[in-house]
């Protein structure tokens, strides 16, 4: 199969709708159905809900970020009767609505995080950003997106994987924008829902062997892209200690790294950032042959946005230099055969509603370049790549500048060369 017709398949799509109605649609219709609703709150909601009411701290910061949010410019201006969440308590019927559905397709934007969706407004107030920082609030979070995660890998999650012509994954306007789909990945075509057993499934779906060959397997002085990325940000010079949440957003490597023993060898280094498109392919592969020295993930945040970039419109998408130092995220540490590579580190870094970075391999593993090493699942992603300093690189981002606009680059495809 010749790999130029998959060069790539679809435009980068964005996790939450570029177009405000959309939006506004998406949360009018959902709060009609919470209107509605007379059924007791899921488990892992009534505790957030007890948590929220009985802790004096998040009481205030959920009072303050919806009272904040909706007297802020544009949304001050809208409507009295415009659909908007006002309080923590539609908020957590929301939640708990959501908990049961798997995204749908829409050509203007996926809201492909629908938790984020809901905390677009207030997590860019500074009540919003205090709380969203709170270890007791990311712990109700985290129990609330694996409650979300067990139903997107259960069949009932493959509802959302028909032929609708808008909403579909597999209808109209989804499968234009992922042309080629039934050749480019590993699927049943003839089959209910293509042959995939949950969203889930589907989000994690594998390429067909031969649509995305390794850059140059016998050349260890070419560097391969981890993930089906488009690049955001090259920098080089990476502070120890840097202010990480002002505009700009510098690398903080201590903080990146959490304090990891390894941080001494990457200051001054080198930084690859790239983001995952929601019509991307979302496993990693290693950028090198080496072996892993140290695989773990780190706790952090999931809804906190630097409040450099308070009116985000796309949810944390802007906040991506920020959130490589504070959201919840794997390490992998490989020691590259290349000595002129020597030691480096894989970020794979979940933005909004994931809550699921799954490493596939494990501490002392040789692996070859391409070969498979972990997973998202569900939501929205971006991943960094980490150089010692005096590794010569020479990155090749496929014609386009690093930025918010650019363009997928194929996974397993070269992103630099050693020089």
């Amino acid at each position: 199969m010749k790999n130029e017709h998959h060069h790539h398949h679809h435009r980068g799509v964005r996790w939450l709708p570029s177009d405000p109605d959309v939006h506004r649609s998406w949360i009018a219709n959902l709060m009609e159905e919470a209107a509605e609703c007379r059924e007791p709150l899921h488990p892992v909601i009534a505790s957030f809900e007890a948590f929220i009411e009985g802790d004096a701290e998040a009481y205030m910061l959920f009072h303050q970020m919806f009272e904040h949010a909706s007297t802020k410019a544009p949304y001050a201006n809208e409507a009295a009767g415009e659909a908007q969440v006002r309080d923590y308590k539609t908020m957590l019927r929301l939640f708990d609505i959501l908990l049961t559905k798997a995204p749908e397709y829409n050509r203007s934007g996926v809201v492909g995080t629908p938790f984020n969706a809901i905390l677009d407004r207030a997590m860019g107030t500074s009540a919003g950003f205090a709380a969203f920082m709170n270890d007791k609030v990311n712990h109700h979070l985290r129990a609330m997106l694996n409650a979300w995660g067990s139903f997107l890998g259960s069949p009932d999650s493959r509802a959302v994987l028909n032929e609708d012509p808008r909403k579909g994954w597999f209808g109209t306007d989804a499968m234009e924008d992922m042309a080629g789909f039934d050749e480019a990945f590993v699927c049943d075509p003839a089959a209910a829902h293509k042959g995939f057993r949950s969203w889930d499934d589907f989000f994690t779906r594998r390429f067909r062997p031969g649509v995305r060959p390794v850059a140059s397997p016998e050349d260890d002085n070419v560097i391969a892209n981890p993930c089906e990325s488009a690049p955001y940000r090259i920098a080089s010079g990476i502070a120890l200690r840097d202010r990480f949440w002002l505009k700009g957003q510098r690398y903080s490597l201590e903080h990146m790294l959490a304090g990891d023993s390894f941080t001494p060898e990457f200051v001054g280094g080198t930084a690859y950032q790239a983001y995952l498109s929601a019509l991307s392919y979302h496993r990693w592969h290693a950028p090198v042959s080496g072996t892993v020295v140290k695989a773990y993930l780190q706790p952090g945040t999931y809804y906190s946005e630097t409040l450099a970039e308070a009116d985000d419109p796309s949810g944390p998408k802007e906040s991506q230099g920020y959130l490589a130092e504070m959201a919840a995220r794997g390490m992998i540490f490989i020691q590259a055969d290349n000595p002129a590579i020597g030691l480096l580190c894989f970020l794979p870094v979940g933005m909004g509603d994931v809550s699921s970075c799954e490493i596939k391999v494990i501490e002392g593993q040789h692996v070859t370049k391409g070969d498979e090493i972990g997973t998202f699942h569900f939501g929205g992603s971006t991943q960094c790549l980490l150089f010692r300093p005096g590794v010569s690189l020479e990155f090749d981002t496929h014609g386009q500048e690093p930025s918010l606009k650019a363009s997928p680059i194929p996974v397993r495809s070269r992103i630099a060369t050693v020089g």
